[in-house]
């Protein structure tokens, strides 16, 4: 259990570098581009935007390539070495002093993303023994769920009140106590006796495993259109104070509490069904969210459902890869974590053009209904795709 909960932090700690950036994107705005935020502050937060798209972009690059070489690596070492690379990471994101040279350190931060949920949720899938790989990365992405709902709106606060480096700097100090809690609790496991870089590789070979990725980088992008531009949404269209955007993550953190639990266990039992559900809840979500976040208790009733919706596709979009993977579970656990960071990117993108062009603070919600459409319709196509080649090749083909 202590080796668990030792894995999950690492989640709590990722949860933190990743979305800390979003409850504090006007005070970034503020201290990086100063003058931009002088002229325009909507300009300026839009541009700040591109600093989580710079993350996001990290975690893509990183997932695969650290998946590939890390092959034959214990996966005990491979985890405390993804610590300390996120540690460094994000102390240089917390000093660095102009806004072009903080996109690079929040780039080179978010390289050992993918790799760690990778690594850790087959990790914790292996101390929890066979018929649980849903579930065990359901454990590591609770650190997520944690995250959103104590320590991104408390480290926000802080943001707000001491500035945001210093919030950075904390949140690298999680860092060293997830790799000292590891160190000490967490078994050796060996990696995959066949885990090869050519073996892991193989796996983006498989027209299937870009289908689904494609699903989870699309579909996925309409919660991070939503939650990048929570912030202002709760400022400048609900009408609260600054004080307030805190309380509305953890409304998004308890929403993604809810929904990854339950994720990780229908997920186990069938998992294009879970899937199916986890897309067509989350386009009502959404919908209801740019419709009734205008008001107080519409901006936290949607933001909690626009959260356990997102995050209950997380186990299940993740077990579909590694089923679509296989002999390449490392590869197929970190292209999940490619696919929601290319979704991170893609929602903060097209979210920040929806508001450069003049749109409003709720036009990204409006996006990102759209993007869960193409998102569901992907998904359908793949299991459509995958129940024919098992049809031809029964015996041999997953899908």
């Amino acid at each position: 259990m202590a080796a668990l909960v030792a894995l999950a932090l690492g989640g709590v700690a990722i949860g933190l570098t990743e979305f800390v950036a979003m409850g504090l994107l006007p005070d970034i705005a503020r201290g990086l581009l100063p003058q931009e935020y002088a002229q325009s502050s909507s300009n300026a937060v839009a541009r700040a935007g591109w600093m989580i798209t710079a993350y996001a972009l990290g975690v893509v690059v990183g997932a695969p390539l650290i998946a590939a070489l890390s092959a034959r690596l214990p996966r005990k070492k491979l985890v405390l070495g993804l610590l300390a690379l996120f540690a460094v990471g994000t102390v240089a994101s917390a000093i660095a002093p102009t806004f072009d040279l903080v996109m690079v350190a929040r780039f080179a931060a978010a390289l050992p993303h993918g790799a760690y949920f990778g690594a850790a949720g087959l990790l914790a899938a292996t101390l929890m023994g066979p018929g649980n790989e849903a579930r065990g990365f359901a454990i590591v992405l609770s650190g997520l769920t944690v995250s959103n709902v104590a320590g991104v709106p408390l480290i926000t606060r802080l943001g707000q009140a001491a500035g945001w480096r210093l919030a950075y700097l904390v949140i690298a100090g999680v860092f060293v106590l997830t790799l000292l809690a590891v160190l000490a609790v967490v078994p050796e496991v060996a990696a995959a006796v066949d885990g090869s870089p050519a073996a892991e590789l193989r796996a983006l070979r498989t027209s299937q495993v870009w289908l689904v990725a494609a699903t989870g980088a699309i579909g996925f992008a309409g919660f991070f259109a939503v939650n990048t531009y929570i912030a202002p949404v709760t400022t400048d269209v609900t009408g609260l104070s600054a004080a307030t955007v805190p309380w509305a993550l953890v409304a998004v953190g308890l929403g993604m509490t809810v929904g990854n639990a339950l994720g990780g266990w229908l997920a186990d039992r069938d998992l294009r069904r879970s899937m199916v559900i986890g897309f067509v809840a989350m386009i009502v979500s959404i919908t209801t969210f740019s419709l009734v976040a205008s008001s107080p208790v519409g901006l936290f009733v949607g933001a909690f459902l626009v959260g356990a919706t997102s995050l209950y596709l997380g186990p299940v979009l993740q077990a579909r890869l590694i089923t679509v993977a296989p002999g390449a579970q490392l590869m197929g656990a970190a292209l999940n974590q490619s696919a929601m960071n290319i979704a991170n990117s893609l929602g903060a993108a097209l979210g920040s053009v929806a508001i450069a062009a003049g749109l409003g603070y709720l036009a990204p919600a409006r996006v990102g209904i759209v993007l869960a459409v193409v998102g569901l319709a992907l998904g359908v196509v793949s299991f459509a795709v995958g129940r024919r080649e098992r049809e031809r090749t029964p015996a041999t083909v997953a899908g």
